[in-house]
C-alpha cells in the first residue's frame, strides 16, 4: 500500500518519495482508509476466483505488508513476495509478518524477478507515483507466465479536488496537491501494454471532521504533496486556517475528500491463446 517510484506530473526523486513514506511506516496503517477500501476491492474479486495454480505472488508496493499478509492467507507457505522501493516499509513489514513471507527493496521499474515467474501481481495503490506507468505496466507483464494475473489500483486526476480549489484561493499561484494522470493517459498507458486488459473507475468520497484532519491523515500515510519545486519551509499558519476557511463544509458538518479511483485487471494470455482477459 505504499509507493515504489513518483508520477511525472510529481517530479520528486524516488529516494525522497521513499524516506517519506518509510518515515510514516508506525503510522500508515492507522490512517490508511482508502488503501484498505481500493485493497479490498481486489482483494474480494480475488477470492471469489480461486486458482489453485496461483502459487507466486507479488504484492507490488506493499507498503507495510497489510496485504501482503492476507494475499499470504490465501495461497500455499512460501508462496507471497512482498516489494517495496521503501527499506523502512519493508522493514516494518519483516517485523509485523509470518516468517514465511518473502520480502523484497526494489523499484517497480525494474522488478528484480525472472521472466514468467509470477502468478499473480497484486499492486495497491502504488503505480500513481511512479514516474513512467508504462514501464512498470511491461514488467509486470515480463514477470507473470501465461494465465497469470494482473490486478493494479490507482488514483487519477481530480483527486482532493476540493483541498486543491481550497488551496487556490489560500495560497494562489503555489501548487499543494500532487498531481495524478488524467483518465485518458492512464488509459491509454494500459491499453497500449496490456491490451484486453478491464479498466473500473469511480469516485470515492470521505468524510473527515475537518481540513486539518484530511491534512493530518496525509502526513500519517507519507502522502504529502512531494513535487520538487515545492516551498522547503513550513506552510504559515495564516494560509493554513485560509485554507480551512476556502474548503467546503458538507452538509452534515464536517468536510468529505474526493477521491479519483481506478482498478485495473489482466490476464496473461497463453502463448496459444488470444483471450487476454476472463
Amino acid at each position: 500500500m505504499s509507493s515504489l517510484a513518483v508520477n511525472a506530473s510529481c517530479p520528486a526523486s524516488k529516494g525522497d518519495i521513499a524516506r517519506e513514506f518509510g518515515k510514516a511506516r508506525a503510522t500508515y496503517e492507522s490512517a490508511s482508509r482508502l488503501q484498505r477500501l481500493m485493497g479490498n476491492v481486489m482483494l474480494e474479486r480475488l477470492e471469489g476466483q480461486a486458482d489453485p495454480n496461483c502459487i507466486r505472488v507479488l504484492d507490488l508496493g506493499c507498503g507495510t505488508g497489510w496485504f501482503t499478509r492476507k494475499l499470504a492467507n490465501l495461497t500455499p507457505p512460501g508462496s507471497v513476495t512482498g516489494m517495496d522501493l521503501s527499506p523502512g516499509m519493508i522493514e516494518h513489514s519483516i517485523a509485523h509478518s509470518p516468517a514465511e513471507v518473502t520480502w523484497l527493496v526494489a523499484d517497480a521499474e525494474a522488478i528484480p524477478l525472472p521472466d514468467q515467474s509470477c502468478d499473480l501481481i497484486f499492486s495497491n495503490l502504488m503505480i500513481q507515483w511512479c514516474a513512467t506507468p508504462a514501464k512498470v505496466l511491461q514488467e509486470c507483464r515480463r514477470v507473470l507466465r501465461p494465465g497469470g494475473k494482473l490486478m493494479i489500483s490507482t488514483l487519477l486526476e481530480g483527486t482532493l479536488k476540493e483541498l486543491d480549489q481550497a488551496w487556490q484561493k489560500a495560497d494562489p499561484g503555489q501548487s499543494h496537491i500532487n498531481r495524478f494522470e488524467t483518465a485518458a493517459a492512464f488509459k491509454r498507458s494500459v491499453f497500449d501494454e496490456l491490451p484486453g486488459a478491464h479498466v473500473e473507475a469511480r469516485t470515492l468520497l470521505l468524510p473527515y471532521a475537518s481540513p486539518l484532519t484530511l491534512a493530518a491523515e496525509l502526513k500519517q500515510l507519507g502522502a504529502g504533496y512531494k513535487h520538487a519545486g515545492r516551498r522547503q519551509t513550513a506552510t504559515a499558519p495564516g494560509r493554513f486556517r485560509a485554507m480551512c476557511q476556502h474548503y467546503p463544509t458538507a452538509p452534515e458538518g464536517g468536510v468529505v475528500a474526493s477521491y479519483e479511483a481506478a482498478w485495473v485487471y489482466w490476464s496473461c494470455p497463453d502463448s496459444n491463446s488470444k483471450t487476454l482477459i476472463d
